[in-house]
């Protein structure tokens, strides 16, 4: 284990989709380091399991970001201070489906339900907000905020998840922009694993394609432990908020975490500020009035 994890001993963290993949492994190496987890999941039973397993202080919470009752439920639950959130959860579309809310599934799951969740635990976080976004946002060119469903263009699972991702980076964008103007002293980070060998693809009706995707992850890609480190790089290293943490391998696939570059179309404040904007009318979640300049 990184001996640097050890510095958070004591802190409480907020881990969502703590049940498999990325998340589990996050989730695990803070518990054995003496972080006080919270894992926030759909799968109650599982996360009573995985607790179990990790060991440590843990917390388990019930939290479905397709569901934007069940994420302010979520908050209305849980009582006292945050150190850190990590916005981990997330969802490949293989199918095009709706959330409970309408929401086309890659946006809502990805960035309307965290967006919504962080809003609502912003004045209890303490230090840093990490979201997992992923490098898969450089095949979206733009985002259209009255069309975040792609109900004007054609449908894809690549499309959708792209998108979905670019949101989540211009989302964190943004985010950033508030904090610094506040000076408040959470900090916001995002990050991107590489490619992880985990259970994204492990759907009943793509069990061909996933063992196709396992036997070349198996050579080419991070385990979820090895891609667990950027986002515990994250809490553990003296970055600069806003950062952006991907890994220093070939064609950024695999490796150590590093910090990373973003596509222009991550970097657009306008459209970061547009889509914040139709994310609050979405969600019904604003920006705390209690974290002002």
């Amino acid at each position: 284990m990184d001996e640097t994890l050890r510095t958070l001993s004591g802190q409480r963290v907020v881990v969502t989709g703590a049940t498999n993949g990325l998340g589990m492994a996050t989730a695990r190496a803070l518990a054995q380091a003496g972080v006080r987890v919270v894992l926030a999941v759909r799968d109650i039973e599982l996360g009573a399991r995985r607790a179990r397993e990790f060991g440590g202080d843990c917390e388990v919470a019930h939290l479905d970001l397709a569901d934007l009752s069940s994420v302010r439920a979520f908050a209305d639950a849980l009582e006292g201070p945050i150190d850190h959130l990590i916005n981990n959860a997330g969802v490949f579309p293989h199918q095009r489906r709706r959330t409970a809310d309408g929401f086309e599934m890659g946006i809502g799951t990805n960035f309307l339900g965290p967006f919504a969740l962080t809003n609502l635990l912003l004045p209890r976080i303490e230090r840093q907000i990490v979201s997992v976004a992923s490098d898969a946002h450089r095949g979206a060119k733009q985002i259209e905020p009255d069309d975040l469903d792609l109900s004007r263009t054609r449908w894809t699972p690549p499309r959708a998840y792209a998108r979905s991702k670019l949101a989540v980076m211009l989302w964190g964008l943004e985010l950033d922009r508030r904090l610094r103007a506040a000076r408040s002293p959470v900090s916001a980070m995002l990050t991107t694993p590489g490619w992880v060998a985990s259970n994204i693809s492990n759907k009943p009706h793509l069990r061909i394609a996933h063992k196709i995707v396992q036997s070349a992850a198996s050579r080419l890609a991070n385990d979820v432990d090895a891609g667990a480190q950027t986002t515990l790089y994250c809490l553990t290293h003296p970055i600069a908020p806003g950062s952006y943490v991907g890994v220093d391998g070939v064609w950024a696939l695999r490796g150590q975490p590093v910090l990373f570059g973003r596509s222009t179309a991550a970097c657009d404040f306008d459209a970061a500020a547009a889509l914040w904007a139709r994310a609050e009318e979405l969600t019904g979640t604003t920006w705390p009035s209690t974290i002002t300049a």
